[in-house]
């Protein structure tokens, strides 16, 4: 299944909500795909962390990895952005 900016305009409950049914889902051995820009929606729910940037793949690894010990300069500056 994919799921694509799915939390882009939602309020902190309806992403709560919509974490649930996607976590339902994967518990029941649907494959999910989510694009997003949300990494704590990414962290919470992704067991593998794919970064594009510029059409290219830079980052392909775990949430933990992707956020602690990312390899790409593209994703350093990606997440300087959204973390403030």
């Amino acid at each position: 299944m994919l799921f694509n900016e799915l939390t882009f305009a939602l309020t902190s409950d309806m992403v709560r909500e919509v974490l649930n049914v996607m976590r339902g889902l994967a518990n029941s051995g649907v494959r999910i795909i989510c694009v997003t820009h949300g990494v704590g929606f990414a962290r919470e729910l992704a067991n593998r962390v794919i970064f594009l940037a510029d059409e290219i793949l830079v980052e392909d690894t775990t949430p933990i990895e992707f956020l602690n010990r990312f390899k790409a300069e593209k994703t350093k500056k990606f997440l300087a952005q959204i973390l403030h």
